[in-house]
């Protein structure tokens, strides 16, 4: 599906692409598909006007590496912490982690690569729900 028909189908959606790279992106969008994933992270500081903050009730656009929909959300819940203030139960909605040491690697990482990294990291906290697949109408 393009743009523009994903446009028509949620008017007003934000579009993200999750993940740094197009395997990260791949994984992301596979656990959000499965179910596995039903919540993310992001620093509070990769926000902008262009991109705004996740707002309960809103629906986004996850892109593709290529920057096709991929799938729409809608954002149930958002929450500020800290990176050390993340906790071992916040962690399973994740999908991508075995446990709260194996998240700080993670996002350490993925932090650091952004010049972003500090341990006392503004971070928002979303919980969604995949709505629609987009990948299905190809199918």
């Amino acid at each position: 599906m393009t743009g523009d028909a994903a446009e028509r189908l949620f008017p007003g959606a934000v579009r993200y692409r999750p993940g740094d790279g197009p395997a990260l992106n791949a994984e992301i969008l596979g656990l959000m598909r499965a179910g596995r994933k039903t919540a993310t992270c992001a620093a509070l500081s990769e926000f902008s006007e262009a991109e705004p903050a996740p707002e309960p009730g809103r629906v986004d656009i996850a892109l593709d590496w290529a920057g096709q929909p991929a799938l729409a959300t809608r954002t149930l819940a958002v929450e500020q912490l800290r990176w050390d203030e993340m906790d071992e139960a916040r962690v399973p909605p994740q999908g991508e982690f075995r446990d709260l040491a194996d998240w700080r690697a993670g996002y350490r990482a993925y932090l650091t690569r952004a010049g972003r990294f500090r341990e006392d990291l503004p971070l928002i906290y979303e919980t969604f729900a995949v709505v629609h697949d987009f990948g299905e109408e190809a199918a």
